[in-house]
């Protein structure tokens, strides 16, 4: 008897689950009919229970009064994995805390299974960490650590931009090699694949995989970087001290502008060394608005305004980013050019990734019949165009911008465990 088996895309921003039924893969309703989760769990002080994705946003933008965590891989590959955290009276793992989304994860997973689950592949950027072999192993040795934990006996990984793959390869008539492009809220992996009709029967593709490449930039990043760009600087972000000697210490601004540092903030260290922050500057009004946000822990808050502004501004020439305080209202404008500006070092290091790729397989740029777009930063128009510059005689063709790995992880697992 085949053993049940599936894919699980856990995310940075979303996470998806895939499942092969009849030879054809599908994504899991994980959230009611939806079949994307955000990758995000809410502390609930009031009744004591952990929510995920939408509920727990919900939650927390109702003012619940609990913590929110977003952004949970990306702890992994850094120090704070090992690291605990307060949640209320408690100190929590965050590998518990990640370990308790995925467990939430392989529950929908058994339920549309009927079963319990213990087959399962894992989606995996190119590189968790860039340029650190031993720290991405550490990295992907986590995740299965927490897989492990929660029921998952059996445990095989794909890279990210190979499921994307295997999903695309479902509907190509003949042979091509494909750029696959998958740019998601931590990272942009690229490969290069050799697909065609023939080749998907094949339960090894390793010989048809001529280059991966990544790099860890991706939505999340577009998020911080138009965040100290734009609204930052209104809460003092590179405003002097009052003796005009130097700037005031930047890393307390960079901690609210990364999603997955915010929390960091929320602790009485933090508050003491805000206040001296705001003894020492030159326009301490500017602080006081830092402090505010912090104190009623709207940074969360503030990162979801940003990251929806540019959302807006992928679509359209500006977007305002707005936040309730105390005091008034923090009202920052931001424009198509800023975003531009303030990613555009991020996006040339995709570009040059590209042409890794490119170099690591040992092919010009005009070998290249397709490229394949997946993940939700390939929305962003400067992204999409630094791909593009690498491969301009390809075609283009858009897949399922949160979905195509889960079902492609769906499909490598039904191969490897069938």
């Amino acid at each position: 008897m085949r053993p049940v088996s599936g894919g699980i895309d856990f995310g940075t921003s979303n996470s998806t689950v895939g499942i092969v039924e009849n030879g054809m893969p599908r994504l899991v309703a994980l959230e009611g009919e939806q079949v994307t989760l955000p990758s995000a769990v809410f502390f609930n002080f009031e009744d004591g229970h952990a929510y995920y994705g939408r509920r727990a946003i919900d939650d927390y933008t109702a003012h619940v009064e609990g913590r929110l965590m977003r952004a949970l891989k990306s702890v992994l590959g850094t120090s704070l994995i090992h690291e605990k955290t307060r949640i209320k009276a408690r100190t929590m793992k965050f590998s518990d805390i990640l370990g308790g989304f995925v467990g939430h994860l392989k529950r929908r997973l058994d339920e549309a299974r009927g079963d319990d689950v213990e087959h399962v592949v894992l989606g995996r950027p190119v590189h968790f960490v860039d340029e650190d072999a031993a720290a991405d192993a550490e990295a992907q040795g986590e995740l299965e650590k927490v897989a492990r934990a929660r029921g998952f006996r059996h445990i095989a990984f794909q890279f990210e931009p190979i499921a994307a793959a295997l999903d695309y390869e479902q509907g190509v008539r003949k042979e091509e090699l494909a750029l696959i492009a998958d740019i998601g809220g931590g990272t942009s992996d690229f490969s290069i694949v050799r697909v065609s009709p023939q080749r998907a029967k094949a339960a090894d593709r390793r010989g048809d995989i001529l280059a991966n490449a990544g790099v860890h930039v991706g939505g999340t990043d577009f998020d911080r970087l138009l965040s100290v760009a734009r609204v930052m600087p209104e809460l003092g972000y590179m405003t002097p001290t009052r003796d005009g000697k130097r700037y005031l210490p930047v890393s307390y601004f960079f901690d609210l502008a990364t999603w997955q540092r915010i929390n960091l903030l929320y602790s009485n260290e933090a508050t003491t060394a805000l206040r001296r922050i705001r003894y020492d500057a030159a326009r301490p009004e500017l602080v006081d608005r830092m402090i505010d946000i912090v104190r009623h822990r709207q940074g969360h808050e503030l990162a979801g305004k940003v990251e929806a502004a540019k959302v807006a501004l992928t679509a359209q020439g500006e977007a305002s980013i707005e936040l309730d305080l105390t005091d008034g209202r923090l009202s920052v404008a931001a424009g198509a050019k800023d975003l531009d500006q303030a990613i555009a070092n991020a996006v040339e290091r995709i570009g040059a990734t590209v042409a890794q790729a490119l170099k690591a397989a040992g092919l010009t740029a005009q070998r290249i019949d397709t490229v394949f777009l997946t993940g939700g930063s390939t929305a962003v128009g400067q992204v999409r165009r630094s791909i593009l510059e690498q491969v301009p005689q390809a075609r283009v063709v858009a897949g399922d911008m949160f979905g195509s790995v889960g079902l492609g992880l769906a499909l490598d697992a039904a191969r490897k465990f069938g």
